[in-house]
């Protein structure tokens, strides 16, 4: 009964992220009412294996003790403090010190934002700032990739390279432009990775031509791993080839590691394992493992130097009410603490058996392509392999593939396109590692069995 009533009071009152308004009416919501470790437990009692941490953010895994008695502690001495009129937190300040000192290079200023998309917003301002302060405001233009994700505010959707995104909010903007993907699987260049790096190379450069030369360019968006787009791994190389290609012209670089940082990939931050050092880094979800909410942009010292220089003892207009939260700061540290007694030890061991258990469905007759780095990772189902023809569309992919796996215990991200992705917690023990590919498999098996794949496959 409670369950139906919250039903109702969602259908009539909540709107939810990236969801079709009417579709979401007609079927209505699945309460998820607790978890613990890997396995998430809804309304009616039914458990799943979290194979998507929420939304690639509760890395450390539901339900640790230590990171509620962090905020509980923490709420009780000092809920809030802003970080306006010099002021400033304990756990706050601490936490900015911690993170400096992982983080790659010079990255040694942390200004705290809400989540992913407001620290994309903000990377823009202090860019926009940092070129002014040089003497080079015709710097305007920004660079982002296509299939690549930077949030959903209204200047990083624009940044963003999905339709949705874009569809109906007037995005993006004139100075928001985009290379093409360096989508290893369906690059029109082939497999080979150094023609990728070559091919991503020369789209930039004829990208910053066709705008009117570098003196015009501000900054190059990239993630290290694409998440939205599909979990597209770039070739090894990549990002350093592309890092080195913008320095060259005096274009600032921007890694977004809002999904990838924090153990996604391996080490806490992807930057390191790509050997790179950006101007600029973004952070949110595994920053708290999403137990509360907290974004964070890392300036380098010439970025956060030029900025501040230029500012002398006039403010820099740059501010959020909940920027530095004490909560989230306090939560972010007990985190921090979790992830290096064990969890990204642990997140290494699993993810390299999450990346063989994938591809040992490769033979499957709907897989095309098994990728992956860590514990982000994923698959992309054909009709035919040859000519790696996508799931039809009448076979919804994103609905009816995640209802299917949801009904078999596992919670991961289906595509429209039809790509499986996945991003278990970092926890994950052998046995829940296990359970999402015997339960990918089963999913991948019921699908094939549809009426319409079926047909697809003869053609």
């Amino acid at each position: 009964m409670l369950s139906n009533s919250l039903i109702e009071l969602d259908r009539a009152h909540l709107i939810h992220p990236v969801t079709s308004y009417r579709g979401h009416e007609a079927t209505g919501v699945k309460v998820l009412r607790s978890a613990e470790g890997a396995t998430v437990t809804d309304a009616s009692g039914h458990q799943l294996v979290d194979g998507f941490a929420g939304l690639w953010c509760v890395n450390a895994g539901y339900g640790h003790e230590s990171i509620v008695a962090a905020a509980s502690r923490q709420m009780r001495e000092l809920p809030y403090a802003t970080g306006y009129f010099s002021l400033g937190s304990e756990p706050a300040i601490r936490l900015a010190a911690e993170l400096a000192q992982r983080a790659p290079g010079d990255l040694d200023h942390v200004y705290f934002t809400l989540g992913g998309s407001d620290a994309v917003d903000s990377s823009v301002r202090f860019i926009r700032y940092y070129w002014h302060a040089r003497g080079e405001p015709q710097r305007d233009q920004f660079i982002s990739i296509e299939q690549g994700y930077h949030g959903s505010s209204t200047v990083g959707a624009g940044l963003t390279a999905l339709s949705t995104f874009h569809a109906g909010f007037g995005v993006p903007l004139s100075w928001q432009h985009k290379i093409p993907s360096h989508y290893v699987y369906r690059n029109p260049a082939g497999h080979d990775g150094n023609a990728i790096i070559a091919a991503s190379l020369a789209a930039l450069d004829a990208k910053i031509a066709e705008i009117g030369g570098p003196q015009r360019v501000a900054a190059f968006y990239a993630e290290p791993i694409q998440g939205s787009g599909g979990v597209l791994v770039p070739p090894k190389g990549w990002m350093k080839a592309m890092r080195a290609r913008c320095q060259a012209y005096g274009i600032l670089f921007v890694a977004d590691e809002v999904i990838t940082g924090f153990g996604r990939t391996g080490p806490l931050f992807a930057c390191s394992e790509d050997e790179i050092v950006p101007d600029i880094m973004t952070v949110a979800k595994g920053l708290t493992s999403g137990y509360v909410p907290m974004g964070a942009v890392f300036l380098s010292d010439h970025v956060y130097g030029t900025i501040a220089d230029a500012a002398g003892s006039s403010a820099v207009g740059q501010g959020y009410t909940y920027s530095a939260h004490p909560v989230s700061a306090a939560v972010a540290l007990e985190v921090l603490r979790l992830y290096e007694i064990g969890l990204l030890a642990n997140g290494v061991k699993a993810g390299a058996r999450l990346m063989a258990g994938l591809q040992s469905l490769k033979d499957h007759p709907l897989v095309g392509d098994v990728r992956g780095r860590g514990m982000l990772a994923a698959i992309e189902l054909v009709t035919d392999k040859k000519q790696k023809t996508p799931l039809p569309i009448a076979a919804e992919p994103a609905r009816r593939i995640f209802d299917r796996a949801w009904k078999n215990g596992l919670i991961i991200r289906a595509f429209p396109t039809g790509v499986l992705g996945y991003a278990p917690p970092l926890c994950c023990s052998d046995s829940d590692i296990e359970a999402i590919i015997e339960r990918t498999a089963k999913t991948l098996d019921e699908t094939l069995a549809d009426a319409d794949v079926r047909a697809a496959l003869q053609h």
